[in-house]
């Protein structure tokens, strides 16, 4: 219970949480125990079976309703006369507007995604209302204040780009088991199941169709004149046995690699068994719904052969195409959907085979394919006690609380340091080249102007590395593209033609030496961008095809590091950590290298003589300086790592 000093605080403040999820549920539970008596909430998700295991507010009877209704009327129950205002909306949606933010005098975040959590940061800069962040990974987790002017903001310190892998890496030389999880779940998956007139990469042309005067984008769908066992097989043979001798033909790409090996159904599995597969006593709705259940597998913490992962795959496939017809050409992968988990992980495991890769479980397919680190309720707890904490010293608008450091960036970790398990950091100062919070030069992007169109700006620049959601783009006194629920039909006509023009080509051309700004009315964002024209660009280090500069960007990344996979949620900064299983090669975004921002001296926690940050005694150790890391976030954000500076600094344990 908070104390009796802050009581008045407390009961007067209105404050808005964003994210109703495993910090959302503590958190929302703490806020009315600590007497708070107006809370609004935003969030735009339903309930889902995967989160009754730690989102307590929930049960099974609420699946598919919304979290923030339902946690709202769960909370009353014991707390029946505060005021709880829910959303069941988008953070992003056009009524959630700087005035609607500056009714509030505090806003707490418990979101998962980064995009959403600099549009709050960008939010709360304008309103000049201060924001608190948060963010759990299984047994981490940490706290952070951003208060304008007095505070960095949430884009302060780089956030990078989740990771992205060249096409051709994918299709041909994959060499880790994620190359063949993304090559299932984005390319596979997405052909036979998703939109059929969407450009992939495997479209090649079979030996069947070689044969034929049928187009090469029929080798994928299902013929009048096949059963399904002939359908199965021949899709089977063709991306894992003809697709793999067609890449074989590429003599010079195999000098230095160690060459695939095609694999064809019959190889593996005798007809006989083929026409018997999934042919297993049950009835139920789960073998309907589920190729191990059909087959009788039951654990998903197995890793199964060549043999079963052949059996999964034609299964998922036969019960997609007979009990799910309606669906495929509008199917998009989701981790939650048992059926396209199991084909996934098949035909990932079966293409790792064939390019001398160890498979893996279902279970860990599936933490790779969902981006998942298994959520943990206490660390959310931990986490939202700390929110609170933190929210009530702002709340209580004492100038000294800047000036003394009374507010803190706090972190759980999951291993005492020092006999520390939650670590206090004094709050950062704004950085004063941070494109967000601070006056800025121009930004600078180096890009083709005769062949970009002015949708890869809007796509790759504004939204990716930008984030802004409803952008409006100048150039001198022309606008070229602008979003608004008010504009006319033929100004909408007008910008759409616009996206397909290239950028040398629009009626205020855009050239090496132009000027655009950048704004995003929502936000009360507004930037500049120096444009430079330049011809080519490498595919592997630039596959964006443009290069931007003067925003804050991530350091060099560090080939040899190793990443976890993250679910949620992180903030601005990180914290020591255990070295990661160096057995576990499961990354899907790479580490980053390097320091903080050039120049910019970072504080350490301030703790009692002679205890350093190090879980090791050595002395050596207590000689180095305490310095800073970035590290790269693959959905979403990233953290700064107060190293260790014992035997495992090479090895970190990535944070999300």
């Amino acid at each position: 219970m908070a104390s009796l000093q802050h009581s008045q605080a407390i009961k007067g403040a209105k404050v808005l949480m964003v994210g109703a999820g495993g910090i959302g549920c503590e958190l929302l539970k703490t806020l009315a125990l600590s007497g708070f008596q107006d809370i609004h909430i935003i969030d735009m998700d339903t309930i889902e079976v995967s989160n009754l295991n730690r989102q307590f507010l929930f049960r099974q009877s609420h699946v598919g309703q919304s979290k923030a209704k339902v946690a709202r009327d769960a909370v009353l129950r014991f707390r029946p006369h505060i005021s709880i205002t829910p959303y069941h909306a988008n953070v992003k949606d056009s009524n959630f507007n700087v005035d609607f933010f500056k009714q509030f005098n505090v806003v707490l975040n418990g979101l998962d995604n980064l995009d959403a959590r600099r549009h709050v940061n960008r939010l709360c800069l304008a309103a000049e209302v201060p924001l608190v962040e948060s963010g759990t990974t299984g047994f981490l987790g940490q706290v952070t204040v951003h208060v304008k002017g007095k505070t960095e903001c949430y884009e302060c310190q780089p956030k990078p780009a989740p990771k992205t892998y060249p096409v051709c890496t994918i299709t041909s030389t994959p060499s880790k088991f994620v190359h063949c999880i993304v090559w299932a779940k984005e390319l596979l998956f997405a052909k036979l199941f998703g939109d059929k007139n969407q450009v992939n990469d495997l479209n090649v042309r079979s030996n069947d169709a070689c044969s034929s005067s049928e187009n090469t984008n029929d080798v994928f769908e299902w013929r009048d004149d096949e059963d399904f066992e002939q359908y199965g097989r021949r899709i089977y043979d063709h991306v894992f046995g003809y697709n793999i001798e067609l890449a074989l033909s590429d003599e010079e790409t195999w000098k230095k690699r160690n060459k695939p090996r095609p694999i064809y159904s019959r190889d593996v599995l005798p007809d006989k068994m083929i026409q018997q597969n999934g042919n297993v006593d049950k009835t139920d709705d789960l073998s309907s719904a589920s190729a191990m259940a059909s087959l009788g597998l039951k654990n998903p913490q197995d890793i199964w052969c060549l043999m079963e992962n052949t059996r999964v795959f034609l299964e998922a496939l036969k019960l997609f195409f007979t009990n799910r017809k309606k669906e495929i050409g509008n199917l998009s992968f989701d981790k939650d959907d048992q059926l396209a988990v199991e084909f996934v992980t098949a035909a990932a495991n079966i293409r790792a085979a064939s390019f001398n890769i160890p498979s893996h479980s279902l279970f860990e397919a599936k933490g790779i394919a969902g981006n998942i680190v298994h959520a943990v309720a206490t660390t959310n707890a931990i986490v939202a006690g700390l929110i609170v904490i933190e929210a009530i010293k702002v709340l209580k608008k004492d100038t000294d609380c800047y000036r003394e450091k009374l507010m803190r960036m706090t972190y759980c970790l999951e291993h005492p340091s020092k006999k520390m398990l939650l670590m206090p950091v004094e709050p950062f100062e704004p950085n004063k080249s941070c494109f967000v919070c601070s006056s800025q030069t121009p930004l600078s992007l180096e890009i083709n102007t005769h062949r970009s169109k002015l949708r890869d700006f809007v796509e790759k620049i504004v939204k990716a590395k930008l984030g802004m959601n409803s952008p409006l783009i100048m150039c001198g006194a022309a606008l070229l593209y602008e979003v608004g629920d008010d504009l006319e039909e033929d100004m909408i006509a007008n910008y759409t033609a616009n996206l397909e023009k290239v950028l040398s080509e629009l009626p205020s051309p855009v050239t090496g030496g132009k000027m655009l700004t950048v704004e995003d009315l929502q936000q009360e964002f507004t930037c500049n961008i120096y444009i430079k024209h330049r011809e080519e660009f490498d595919e592997e280090k630039e596959p964006d095809g443009m290069v931007l500069s003067g925003w804050t960007q991530a350091p060099p990344e560090k080939k040899d590091d190793k990443t976890s996979i993250g679910n949620g949620a992180s903030s601005s900064k990180s914290l020591p950590t255990e070295p990661m299983d160096a057995q576990k090669d499961i990354e899907v975004k790479e580490i980053s290298d390097g320091t903080a921002s050039p120049g910019k001296k970072r504080k350490m926690p301030e703790f009692s003589e002679g205890c350093t940050l190090d879980q090791s005694n050595d002395a050596d150790e207590t000689r180095n300086d305490k310095k800073i890391q970035k590290l790269d976030d693959d959905d979403d954000d990233d953290l700064v790592m107060l190293d260790h500076w014992g035997k495992d600094t090479s090895k970190k344990q990535r944070l999300q």
